[in-house]
C-alpha cells in the first residue's frame, strides 16, 4: 500500500535531503524510522526506489516542528539513514542540513519573515542544544540568491550565519570526555573531544598517510578503514558512549598540517566508514574547538606549523578539507580554552522542490 507525506527537498551546506514536519510522522521511533528507510530507498546502493542519492551526504532527513521551548522557534530532529542497511540513526547532529532549517521554517509558515534578515532560533533535539540561524529575507520571502560561495557546492547563494551555543558535551560528560588531551589506543595517540559532536582525532602520519589523500583513495583502503574502526570503537568506550559498533558516533578525523598558507590545519572526516567529500559542520566545530586546547592532536599540529602560538586561544580557525576549506569563529569565555561560548560559521542553502512524497511500508 502506498502512503504519502508532504515534503520539501533542500540543500543545506554540502548535504541534501527531505525536510518533513514532525506532526506528519508517528511518535514511535521505530515506525518513524520505517517510513524514512522506505522514502529514502535504503537497502540498495543507489537507493533506486527512493529519493536518497546513494551517499551518506544525500541520505539525510530533517524533521522540523514549531517548538514549545520558550527560547526557540522550531525544533529540529536530524536522522542519518543508512544507505545499504535498513537502519536510521537519530543520535548524531548535522550542521549542514541545519543551515536549511531556518529557510524551511520560514517557507513552511513556522516563522514569520522579517525585513533584511530573520533570526530563527532552533532547538536541536539530537543534542538538546540551541542554534541561532540568521536567514536573509526580502519582501516576505527567503532570499536564496547571493554571492557567497562555500567549498563543495557549485555556484553562489546568500549567506546564512549559524551560531552554535553551549556546544560542549553534547553526548558525553564534557569537552574532554576521557579527562585527557591525548589517549593512547593500540599505540596510536588520539584526542577524544565532544563539541557539537563527539570525535576522535588522529594525526594522519601515525596511520602512514599524508592526510591529503582524496576520499576515494581512503575509502578503497580496507585495511585503513578497519584500523580506524577499531580505534573508533575503543574511543567510544573511553568516552563513555559504550558499544558504538551500531552508532555513527564518535566520528573519526584524520588531521595534518595545512598545505595552503593562512589555513590552520587539514582534515579528513569520516562518517564514520566513508570519508566525507568535504567536512561536516559539527565535525568542523569540534576540530576548531580543539585547536585552542594545549596538547591535543590538532593543537600540536597548529602550533608546530606556526599557525598558532603556544597557549593562544584561536578565535578564527580555517580547516582545509577535500573540497576546499571552511572558516569558523570560536568564542571563549575568558581565557579558558575548554569554556566555549559559541562557534559560528557561514553556510548556504537552497530550496529544490516541494510536494508530496510517496512511500510503501513493509507488510
Amino acid at each position: 500500500m502506498m502512503n504519502s507525506i508532504p515534503c520539501m527537498i533542500m540543500r543545506g551546506g554540502t548535504s541534501r535531503g527531505p525536510f518533513l514536519r514532525m506532526s506528519d510522522l508517528p511518535e514511535d521511533e521505530k515506525a518513524r524510522a520505517d517510513i524514512l528507510i522506505s522514502l529514502m530507498g535504503s537497502g540498495h546502493a543507489l537507493q533506486i526506489d527512493g529519493i536518497g542519492g546513494g551517499d551518506p551526504l544525500t541520505s539525510k532527513v530533517a524533521i522540523v516542528e514549531r517548538s514549545a521551548h520558550p527560547d526557540t522557534d522550531v525544533d529540529y530532529l536530524f536522522a542519518q539513514v543508512d544507505v545499504l542497511n535498513h537502519r536510521v540513526d537519530f543520535n548524531p547532529n548535522c550542521g549542514n542540513m541545519l543551515s536549511a532549517v531556518g529557510p524551511y521554517a520560514i517557507e513552511s509558515g513556522l516563522v514569520e519573515p522579517q525585513p533584511d534578515f530573520t533570526l530563527v532560533r532552533v532547538r536541536n533535539l539530537n543534542t538538546q542544544r540551541l542554534i541561532e540561524c540568521h536567514v536573509p529575507t526580502q519582501g516576505g520571502q527567503v532570499l536564496y540568491d547571493g554571492d557567497t560561495r562555500i567549498s563543495g557546492v557549485p555556484g553562489t547563494s546568500s549567506a546564512i550565519q549559524l551560531s552554535f551555543l553551549d556546544i560542549v558535551g553534547t553526548k558525553t560528560c564534557g569537552l574532554l570526555p576521557t579527562g585527557n588531551v591525548v589517549d593512547l589506543i593500540d599505540g596510536v595517540a588520539v584526542s577524544c573531544l565532544d563539541a557539537a559532536t563527539p570525535i576522535i582525532m588522529v594525526r594522519a602520519e601515525e596511520l602512514g598517510l599524508t592526510g591529503h589523500e582524496p576520499p576515494d583513495q581512503l575509502d578503497a583502503n580496507s585495511q585503513l578503514l578497519a584500523r580506524i574502526e577499531r580505534l573508533r570503537r575503543h574511543a567510544g568506550e573511553l568516552m563513555g558512549l559504550g558499544d558504538v559498533s551500531q552508532s555513527v558516533l564518535p566520528k573519526p578525523v584524520l588531521v595534518s598540517p595545512a598545505l595552503e598558507q593562512g589555513r590552520t590545519l587539514c582534515a579528513r572526516y569520516f562518517v564514520p566508514h566513508r570519508c566525507h567529500k568535504a567536512i561536516a559542520v559539527t565535525g568542523a566545530i569540534a576540530v576548531a574547538s580543539s585547536v585552542s586546547v594545549p596538547g591535543t592532536v590538532a593543537n600540536l599540529i597548529a602550533v608546530g606549523a606556526g599557525s598558532l602560538e603556544a597557549n593562544e586561544l584561536a578565535s578564527r580557525v580555517s580547516i582545509e578539507h577535500p573540497s576546499g576549506f571552511i572558516d569558523l569563529e570560536v568564542e571563549h569565555r575568558g581565557s579558558n580554552a575548554t569554556d566555549i561560548a559559541r562557534a559560528s560559521l557561514i553556510r548556504t542553502a537552497r530550496k529544490i522542490m516541494a510536494g508530496t512524497l510517496f512511500y510503501a511500508l513493509p507488510d
